[in-house]
């Protein structure tokens, strides 16, 4: 598909019409509450779904149980491969870049900043980060997996988002489109996919073509369970770069809500590392992994380790090495990462299941409150021409 300025405009005028009934469904008949009451009970695949559950709701979660019908497991064992190959990569690329890329649009920082989660932003990340766990487990769309029931319940807060903005008259459709439109749900997946690919490679991480394939094909049928338009979606990563560089020169730029976000995340991360001394590390990282400009906008600190967290590739290459010569070191260098995912997750979970409920109201004040052969890399597609 050729996206242009036309296509993208066209994007932001829809939803998701499934998720948006509903929701507005549940909001009519005040059933909100007892929706997410009971939604807590509804944590894996395959479970009974609760007695007294809204006959809306339970149509809803018969009707998004299972995966869509031409998904192909083979890519997406690869996919999961990949993730256990490269897990501390990608969560350094979604923890500090691809939340930082959401803040870089305005407007999808000022929506970020309507929401209660938002005041504990380790809620956020938590959620975010359980979320890509669950998705990269072997039996993630299996009956007893969390990962389906997960990308239900956000499909649900993405349609509470919309229906609180527009009903409550705090969003400007005309000039935003609609909130979480489908340009901004395509936007999303290409910052937890193509960016995410962008940042590994930034990294001097050496990944194949078709584990990189693999990984955006992952993101694809995640999409497709928030309620993506598969007509829209990129199919392949260079429509995944065409999309990805016209949606950032169509919306990117600096915000206040944008600063106060990512100022919150770098505190957020800055508690987690231990000790004070490698705190600036975090907004050293930040800055390399989304370039001066959006770091500037984002106003992240200049530091003194800006120039050390540019000899990361050198350092990751000579532990990519050991792992691609010592089959004992691939397997300590996977466990030591697993294990770091784990231990961040934990440090922002407090130990505890994150759930995703479908918000009863918004804030009052809209603003700021496998192994890879080393001649066989994958780089990422040229920048597109706008």
């Amino acid at each position: 598909m050729r996206y242009n300025q036309s296509s993208m405009d066209a994007l932001r005028e829809s939803g998701d019409k499934l998720a948006d009934t509903v929701v507005a469904t549940l909001f009519e008949r005040g059933e909100v509450g007892k929706f997410n009451t009971l939604m807590r009970h509804v944590s894996v695949a395959g479970a009974p779904l609760p007695d007294g559950l809204p006959e809306v709701a339970r149509e809803y979660l018969r009707a998004t149980s299972a995966p869509p019908a031409w998904v192909d497991w083979t890519e997406m064992e690869k996919a999961r491969l990949f993730f256990v190959d490269n897990n501390v990569h990608i969560s350094t690329a979604l923890s500090f870049a691809s939340m930082p890329a959401c803040y870089v649009v305005p407007h999808v920082a000022r929506l970020l900043s309507a929401t209660h989660g938002l005041d504990y932003p380790s809620k956020r990340m938590a959620e975010t980060g359980q979320f890509t766990v669950y998705l990269m487990q072997p039996d993630a769309f299996e009956a007893g997996s969390r990962f389906l029931p997960a990308a239900q319940k956000v499909r649900l807060l993405h349609a509470a988002i919309r229906h609180h903005l527009k009903r409550e008259d705090r969003w400007d459709t005309g000039a935003d489109g609609v909130p979480i439109c489908q340009e901004d749900m395509i936007g999303g997946q290409m910052f937890f996919s193509m960016l995410v690919l962008d940042c590994l490679h930034r990294l001097g991480i050496h990944m194949s073509p078709e584990g990189a394939e693999a990984y955006f094909y992952a993101w694809r049928v995640v999409g497709a369970l928030l309620g993506v338009d598969q007509d829209a979606v990129p199919k392949n990563i260079e429509e995944g770069r065409e999309f990805l560089d016209l949606y950032m020169i169509r919306h990117m730029g600096p915000s206040p809500e944008g600063a106060h976000l990512t100022r919150q995340l770098i505190d957020l991360y800055e508690e987690v590392v231990p000790g004070t001394f490698f705190d600036p590390v975090v907004s050293a990282l930040i800055r390399h992994l989304i370039g001066d400009t959006c770091g500037d906008w984002l106003q992240v600190p200049r530091t003194s380790w800006d120039r050390v967290v540019k000899a990361a590739p050198a350092l990751l290459g000579v532990l990519e090495t050991v792992e691609d010569r010592s089959p004992l070191g691939a397997w300590a260098l996977d466990r030591l990462g697993h294990l770091t995912t784990l231990l961040e997750l934990s440090s922002l979970t407090r130990g505890r299941v994150m759930h995703y409920a479908i918000p009863e109201q918004l804030k009052k004040d809209f603003g700021v409150s496998g192994e890879v052969p080393r001649n066989h890399r994958w780089t990422p597609p040229a920048p597109t021409v706008v």
